[in-house]
C-alpha cells in the first residue's frame, strides 16, 4: 500500500474530533476548530493533499448514510435546523445498538477547553515518526488501535462509547471513523472510486473441531482455526488496514496487537499492562480462539478478485508450512533422517491441496447503486440480486425504508434526506450473502485417493509414513515394523497415545499446541507454559476444593492419614495441571507445605497408580483410596463437565431480520423522538420513524465487539476465575468449556447472563450471587453492559438468547462420545428447548441417564431476580437436596406418586390441576424435611409445581414438543440431586435462605 494511500486513511481518521459529542454547540470554535486543526496541522503541515482530501468527504457521506438517517438543514446547505440540535452535554443519552435500550448519564461538567486539550495530547501521544517525518502507516495504525483507549480518567468508559451523531447516540465515534476510513481507502485504491463488499468464509469448522481424542484436541482445533482466519485476514490488515474489516472487529484482540507490535512495529510502550504481552501461562489472551471463521471487508473494487485469490492462497501455503514444520517434529522425535523423498512430504501436498476449503464472494457498489443528481440508480443492483430471490421479492427494495430513503424528503422546506449510494449498504450486504451461500452449496469434490490404512483420529485420510509401503499393515503388527508414529508413541506421547497412527491435518493439530507455545516464544522472547487440565484432574477439583477450604477431610499433618498421605505422595513428582482457580489459590493461600504438595500432585499420582494396575497389589490400591477419602472427607469426585453454548439467531442479527431489528425512531435521541411526534405529521416523516432501521456496518461492528468482548473477556474470567473450569474455546458466541461438577449451574447461569448484559437489580442481585454460590469479584452486570476490572464491555443486550448443552460425565468415559453427548444436548436445547434454553445429561457410569431442557427464564425478566426462574430453581433444588435438613428420597418418591396423577386433560379448570401438583409437592417436601425448614421446605415443592405447570404451557413450543409437568418436575428433580450428592453443593449452607 503506498503512502498516499495511509495518508487517506489517516486524513479520513481525523475528519471528525473524538470528543466531537461534547464540544458541538458549546466551543464557538466548532468541532473542527480544536482536536482537528491541531492535528492536521502537525500531520499535514502544508496541507492535505488535494489527490487525498477528494476522497474524505465522499467516504463521510457514504459511511453516515450507511449507519445512520439524515437530518433536515437549511435548503443552501447551511446549519441544521434547531430541533434537531442535541446538546449532549446537556442531554447525555447513550442508546444500546442492538436493543435500543436507553441510558441517561446525567448532566456534565467537562469544558470544551479541557476536552480539546486531553483529546489532543492524547493523540499526539500516538504519532509515530521516522527521521523527524510522520510514519503515515504506524501512526494511522496507532490512531485506530488506540485512539479510542480513555485519556483521562474523569472520562472513563464514556471515551469509547462517545456517539458519533448525538442525534441517534447508538453507534459510537470510533464506528463511524473507522467506517469513513475503510472507504476512503476503497476509494483511494480502485481506479473508478469503487468500492466493494467482499466476504470470506473458511472450513470446515465443526467437524476438524469435533474430531478429537483430548481435550487439548479440542482446543488445538479450534485455536489452529482461529489463527488460520487471521492469516487471512492480515491480508486485508497490511494492504487496506483493519478498519476495512467490518466482521470481525479486530480492535484490541490480541493477535492483531501482536501483528501491530511485531510485524508494522509500533513501540512496544504502547502496549504497557498488555495481558498477552505479559503472562507466561495459556492464560495468556494469545491462547484464545477469538477469531471466526469468516469476514466481511469494504476492498477496493478493482482489487477484490486478487484480494480473494491472494487470501486464498495465503492461508493454504501458511497451512502446509505448518504441517511440514509438524513433520519435521515428528521425524526428529522417532530420530529418523528427514529426505525431499520420504513419502510423507507427498502425502502432506495431496492431503492438504485444497485445505481449508474457501469460500468468497465481491459485491461491487457501482454500478449496482450508482448516484444520479435525484438520488441512487439501483437498476443493476435489482437485475444482479433477482437470481438469488424468490420472483417478485426485491428484498431491502420491497421494504419500507428504502421507499422513503430512495428519494429526498424536505420538512418545512428544509431538505430532510439526500440519498447517497451509503445508504445501500443493507442490499448489498443482503446480495453478498446470499451469493457466498451460493458458492458454499456448489462443492466441487476433487477426490483424493488413498489406499491403506485411514488416521486413527478423522478415519478420512492416510496416515503418514515415510514407508509406503507401511500403509498395508494392520495396527497389530505396526509395533515390530516401527512406524513414524510407533516410534513418537515411545519418545513423545503427548504426540501419539499407544496405536495412533494420524494424517496430516490431525497431525497438524495435534502438535499444534507445541508449535504454537514456541511460536510465541520466540515473538516475545519469554518462556510460555500451557497447561492441560486432564478430566480426571477437573473431577477431583470439586474433592481437593472443598478440602481446602475447610468445608471436609482433615488437614493436619500430625494426623496419622494426613501423614501417611504425605509420605505416600513424597515421591510423585509430576504436578498436575488444576483448573486456574485451585492454581491462584494454592499460589497465594496460606497452606502448609505438605497440604499444597498433596493438591498439586494427588491427581497425577492416582493416574500413575491406575496405568500400573497390573502391577500394583489391589490392596495397595484398596489402602490408598481408603487413606485419601479420609483425608478428604469423602470419596474423591469422579464427575466433571462439559458446557458448550451458543449464540441464538446469529444469522438474524447479523441480517437485521425484522425480528432482531429496532424502528427508526427506537434509536434516536429523546429530543428528536419528541420532536418528530409532536411537531411534524407529515405522513412519509411519521412513516420513516416507524420504519425498521436497516442493517449498518456499525450494527455488524456492535455486534462483533460485543462477542470479541465475551470471548477474549468475560467467558475466561467466568470459567476460570469465577468458576472452576478450563476454557477449551470461545470464538465470539461459541463456547466450549470444561468445569468442575460443583461449579456447572453457576458457570451455565453466569455465561448466559454475561452474553446478554442482563443480571437482577438492587436486593434481587445479593439474593442472585448467593444463590449462584460464588464470588461476584469484580464482575458487575447490567443493561446489556459487563464491567470487569474497572473497565467496561458491551455485550449483546437483553433481547439476544444464548443456548447451551451441558453433559457430566464420569473422568474415564471416552471424550468422543462425551462430546457427541454434548452437541446432542447443545442441539436438544435450540430444538425441544426453543432456543433461550439449556440442556443438561447426565451420564452416570452405571449407563443410566438422565436429562432435563427447559428455557433458561421461563418467560420471567431476570432482571427482577432468579429464583423463580427455572435456572434458579435448579440451583434451590441442588442446594436444598444437599442440606441434611431435606432428604435426597424426595426426588425418588416423587417418580413413584407423580404418574399416578390424574392427567390435566381430566380438569376442566387449569389452575386445579397446577393447585394439585403444588400442593402435592409442598407436601412432600415438607414431610421430607426436619427441624425449623419445613416452611421453606413447603415453598420450594410449591414453586417447583407451578414452575412445572407454566413450562408445560410455554407458548412459544408447538404443542407435540412440550413436555408433561410431571416430567419437567421429575427432570429437576433427577439432575438437582444428582449434582446435590455429597461433596457437589454446599452441604452446610443455610437452607434456602436468600432473604
Amino acid at each position: 500500500m503506498t503512502d498516499s494511500l495511509w495518508q487517506t486513511k489517516l486524513a479520513a481518521w481525523i475528519h471528525d474530533p473524538a470528543e466531537k459529542a461534547l464540544v458541538l454547540l458549546r466551543d464557538p470554535a466548532g468541532h473542527e476548530g480544536g482536536t482537528v486543526r491541531k492535528l492536521r496541522q502537525q500531520i499535514f503541515p502544508d496541507g492535505i493533499p488535494a489527490a487525498v482530501k477528494q476522497h474524505i468527504h465522499p467516504a463521510d457521506r457514504w459511511a453516515a448514510a450507511a449507519d445512520r438517517p439524515q437530518f433536515p438543514q437549511d435548503q443552501d446547505g447551511g446549519r441544521y435546523q434547531k430541533w434537531t440540535q442535541v446538546n449532549f452535554a446537556e442531554q447525555p443519552i447513550l442508546k444500546h445498538p442492538l436493543t435500543g435500550e436507553e441510558y441517561d448519564l446525567k448532566k456534565m461538567e467537562l469544558e470544551p477547553a479541557q476536552l480539546k486539550a486531553i483529546s489532543t495530547d492524547h493523540f499526539q501521544r500516538f504519532i509515530v515518526r521516522d527521521n523527524g517525518a510522520v510514519d503515515w502507516k504506524k501512526t494511522a495504525l496507532a490512531f485506530w488501535r488506540f485512539g479510542p483507549e480513555s485519556p483521562a480518567s474523569d472520562l472513563g468508559a464514556l471515551w469509547q462509547l462517545l456517539p458519533a451523531d448525538t442525534r441517534v447516540p447508538d453507534h459510537t465515534i470510533w464506528n463511524h471513523l473507522d467506517l469513513t476510513s475503510a472507504f476512503a481507502s476503497a476509494f483511494a485504491g480502485d481506479p473508478e472510486h469503487n468500492p466493494a463488499l467482499l466476504a470470506m468464509s473458511f472450513g470446515p469448522v465443526q467437524d476438524f473441531i469435533a474430531q478429537a481424542r483430548t481435550t487439548s484436541d479440542l482446543w488445538a482445533g479450534s485455536h489452529l482455526l482461529s489463527r488460520l482466519a487471521w492469516e487471512g485476514l492480515k491480508v486485508i490488515c497490511e494492504q487496506l488496514g483493519p478498519d476495512a474489516v467490518i466482521f470481525p472487529q479486530l480492535r484490541g484482540v490480541p493477535q492483531v496487537d501482536l501483528w501491530l507490535l511485531k510485524e508494522v512495529g509500533l513501540p512496544e510502550h504502547y502496549f504497557d499492562g498488555a495481558d498477552w504481552l505479559n503472562r507466561q501461562t495459556d492464560a495468556n489472551p494469545l491462547f484464545a480462539a477469538a477469531l471466526p471463521n469468516k469476514l466481511v471487508a469494504i476492498v477496493p473494487a478493482a482489487l477484490g478478485v486478487e484480494l480473494a485469490r491472494q487470501i486464498t492462497d495465503t492461508v493454504r501455503a501458511w497451512v502446509k508450512e505448518k504441517a511440514e514444520a509438524t513433520l519435521t517434529e515428528l521425524l526428529k522425535a522417532a530420530g529418523v533422517t528427514d529426505a525431499p523423498d520420504l513419502y510423507a512430504h507427498a502425502q502432506i501436498t495431496a492431503q492438504l491441496e485444497n485445505f481449508p476449503e474457501v469460500h468468497w464472494a465481491l459485491v461491487p457498489f457501482a454500478p449496482l447503486a450508482r448516484e444520479t443528481g435525484q438520488g441512487v440508480d439501483v437498476k443493476e443492483l435489482e437485475a444482479a440480486q433477482a437470481p438469488f430471490r424468490p420472483v417478485g421479492d426485491r428484498g431491502f427494495l420491497d421494504g419500507d425504508a428504502w421507499k422513503l430513503l430512495s428519494r429526498e424528503m424536505t420538512v418545512d422546506g428544509a431538505r430532510f434526506y439526500h440519498p447517497n449510494p451509503g445508504v445501500l449498504y443493507p442490499a448489498l450486504y443482503d446480495l453478498l450473502d446470499r451469493m457466498q451461500a451460493a458458492a458454499k452449496a456448489v462443492r466441487p469434490f476433487p477426490q483424493l485417493e488413498q489406499t491403506g490404512y485411514r488416521c486413527s483420529l478423522c478415519g478420512e485420510r492416510e496416515w503418514l509414513t515415510t514407508d509406503r509401503e507401511q500403509l498395508a499393515l494392520p495396527p497389530g503388527e505396526r509395533q515390530e515394523r516401527k512406524t513414524l508414529w510407533t516410534s513418537v508413541a515411545e519418545r513423545k506421547p503427548s504426540w501419539a497415545r499407544k496405536g495412533e497412527h494420524l494424517c496430516a491435518p490431525c497431525a497438524l493439530k495435534r502438535l499444534w499446541p507445541s508449535l504454537f507455545v514456541r511460536e510465541i516464544e520466540d515473538l516475545l522472547d519469554r518462556d510460555m507454559r500451557r497447561y492441560v487440565v486432564s478430566t480426571h484432574t477437573m473431577a477431583l477439583a470439586t474433592s481437593l476444593w472443598n478440602w481446602l477450604q475447610g468445608h471436609a477431610g482433615k488437614t493436619d499433618i500430625m494426623d496419622r492419614d494426613v501423614g501417611k498421605l504425605a509420605s505416600q505422595i513424597e515421591g510423585a513428582t509430576e504436578r498436575a495441571a488444576l483448573p486456574r482457580k485451585m492454581a491462584d489459590e494454592l499460589r497465594w493461600g496460606q497452606y502448609p507445605a505438605h497440604v499444597r504438595r498433596i493438591a498439586e500432585r494427588l491427581p497425577a499420582w492416582l493416574d500413575t497408580l491406575r496405568e500400573a494396575e497390573d502391577s500394583v497389589d489391589d490392596d495397595a490400591l484398596q489402602g490408598v483410596t481408603g487413606s485419601i477419602e479420609k483425608v478428604l472427607g469423602q470419596k474423591p469426585e469422579a464427575y466433571y463437565a462439559l458446557i458448550m453454548l451458543d449464540g441464538d439467531k446469529m444469522g438474524a442479527w447479523l441480517s437485521g431480520d425484522e425480528n432482531y431489528s429496532l424502528t427508526y425512531q427506537d434509536t434516536w435521541h429523546p429530543q428528536i423522538r419528541a420532536a418528530i411526534a409532536g411537531k411534524f405529521q407529515q405522513a412519509d416523516l411519521q412513516s420513516y420513524a416507524k420504519a425498521q432501521r436497516p442493517v449498518s456496518p456499525a450494527r455488524h461492528i456492535a455486534i462483533s465487539s460485543a462477542l470479541n468482548s465475551f470471548a477474549l473477556h468475560l467467558a475466561p474470567y467466568i470459567v476460570e476465575t469465577v468458576c472452576k473450569g478450563k476454557l477449551i474455546y470461545a470464538g465470539g458466541d461459541d463456547v466450549l468449556a470444561m468445569v468442575s461438577v460443583d461449579d456447572l449451574l453457576p458457570a451455565l447461569a453466569l455465561l448466559r447472563l454475561a452474553y446478554s448484559g442482563v443480571f437482577p437489580t438492587g436486593d434481587a442481585a445479593d439474593h442472585a450471587w448467593r444463590l449462584l454460590g460464588v464470588d461476584d469479584g469484580r464482575l458487575d452486570i447490567r443493561k446489556g453492559h459487563v464491567r470487569l476490572r474497572d473497565r467496561l464491555y458491551r455485550v449483546m443486550g437483553r433481547e439476544a438468547t444464548a443456548s447451551a448443552g451441558a453433559v457430566v460425565a464420569h473422568h474415564s468415559t471416552p471424550l468422543g462420545a462425551v462430546l457427541r453427548q454434548l452437541r446432542d444436548a447443545e442441539k436438544q436445547a435450540k430444538n425441544r428447548g426453543d432456543r433461550d434454553a439449556f440442556a443438561i445429561r447426565v451420564l452416570k457410569r452405571s449407563g443410566g441417564r438422565v436429562e432435563l431442557v427447559s428455557r433458561w427464564f421461563g418467560g420471567l425478566d431476570p432482571a427482577q431476580g432468579l429464583e423463580s426462574t427455572p435456572i434458579g430453581m435448579l440451583l434451590r433444588l441442588q442446594e436444598a437436596l444437599a442440606n441434611p435438613q431435606l432428604s435426597r428420597r424426595v426426588a425418588y418418591l416423587a417418580q413413584t406418586w407423580l404418574p399416578q396423577l390424574p392427567p390435566p386433560d381430566e380438569f376442566s379448570d387449569p389452575a386445579l390441576y397446577e393447585k394439585l401438583l403444588a400442593d402435592n409437592l409442598a407436601y412432600q417436601f415438607a414431610r421430607q424435611c426436619q427441624g425449623n425448614d419445613k416452611p421453606r421446605a413447603n415453598d420450594l415443592g410449591r414453586g417447583l409445581g407451578k414452575l412445572a405447570v407454566a413450562l408445560a404451557a410455554s407458548p412459544t413450543k408447538p404443542e407435540e414438543d412440550r413436555g408433561a409437568a410431571p416430567d419437567f418436575i421429575r427432570d429437576f428433580l433427577a439432575v438437582a440431586e444428582f449434582l446435590a450428592r455429597e461433596g457437589r453443593a454446599d452441604s452446610g449452607k443455610e437452607f434456602n435462605r436468600h432473604d
